[in-house]
């Protein structure tokens, strides 16, 4: 059995790498937005987890591509389905660089011009400090917690989403969608209209400058703020309603996967016990 590594990840220390593997991310979720048909929940925009890091997957756009950002090797790397590679060292490097050599890379390959995302929101400056070690630790952590969410996600039977990596917030997450309706919403419009549990993490953000996981659910259950949360989490009112996980807490426990699996497990429990059933 392959035992998940779980790193230490020092909030101070992964910050800048943290912050410029975000905005190179965000670049790679242009591309997806652009070139991919709309799915529900925004599917469509998201990077999946990958063995050295993330991916866009398969695109096609006239062409198939295919963008990762490779952590192990600290590289982006590029191809498509006409044999065309291209490498292209993170470093730190600006994000609009990125951008560029990503853009001449697709147009060169024969990628139709229109579908290039507006590049004006990218940033110019170089993330000094940028550490590849650190983005090595960063994507152990995503291969762990991501097996673990494989996992915990099999045992569920109604629909779920893909394992997915929001660009925009950089964390990787999974919907549990029990199939209910909310009354008064638009049943064409998802996002408001269907129940659904989120289970995240993030190498932190303004809210919480450390690496945490989160559970959130729409509606919120009455019940859910004052439910007795499992040991090393706790249930947040302010900046945003969820229960939270330190991820510095998680990684004290002997099996940090099981424990893991069953803080989700609990708050999978307490939905399906207290989140109403309506409409379907």
């Amino acid at each position: 059995m392959t035992t998940q590594n779980f790193p230490g990840l020092d909030p101070v220390q992964i910050e800048v790498t943290r912050d410029a593997l975000h905005n190179y991310a965000a670049i790679l979720g242009d591309w997806l937005k652009a070139c991919r048909p709309q799915r529900k929940h925004w599917w469509h925009a998201s990077l999946r987890p990958s063995l050295n890091g993330l991916t866009t997957g398969v695109v096609h756009a006239g062409i198939g591509f295919e963008l990762e950002l490779n952590l192990n090797e600290n590289l982006l790397q590029m191809q498509t389905s006409l044999g065309q590679q291209s490498v292209e060292p993170l470093d730190g490097r600006p994000a609009s660089e990125l951008a560029e050599k990503i853009q001449d890379f697709l147009l060169g390959a024969g990628v139709d011009k229109q579908l290039v995302p507006a590049a004006d929101r990218y940033s110019n400056d170089e993330f000094a400090g940028y550490s590849a070690a650190h983005a090595v630790s960063l994507a152990s952590a995503l291969n762990s917690v991501s097996a673990a969410m494989q996992m915990f996600r099999a045992g569920i039977k109604q629909e779920t989403s893909p394992i997915q990596l929001w660009p925009h917030h950089f964390d990787l997450s999974m919907l549990w969608l029990p199939g209910d309706k909310i009354p008064g919403q638009d049943p064409d419009n998802e996002e408001y209209s269907d129940q659904q549990m989120n289970y995240g993490f993030t190498f932190g953000d303004a809210g919480i400058p450390e690496p945490y996981f989160y559970v959130t659910a729409y509606p919120l259950p009455d019940a859910f703020p004052a439910l007795e949360m499992p040991v090393g989490s706790q249930w947040l009112s302010e900046g945003f309603s969820g229960a939270v996980l330190l991820y510095r807490e998680l990684i004290q426990n002997t099996d940090p996967s099981c424990y893991l699996r069953e803080f989700w497990g609990f708050m999978l429990a307490a939905g399906r016990e207290h989140m109403p059933a309506t409409t379907t």
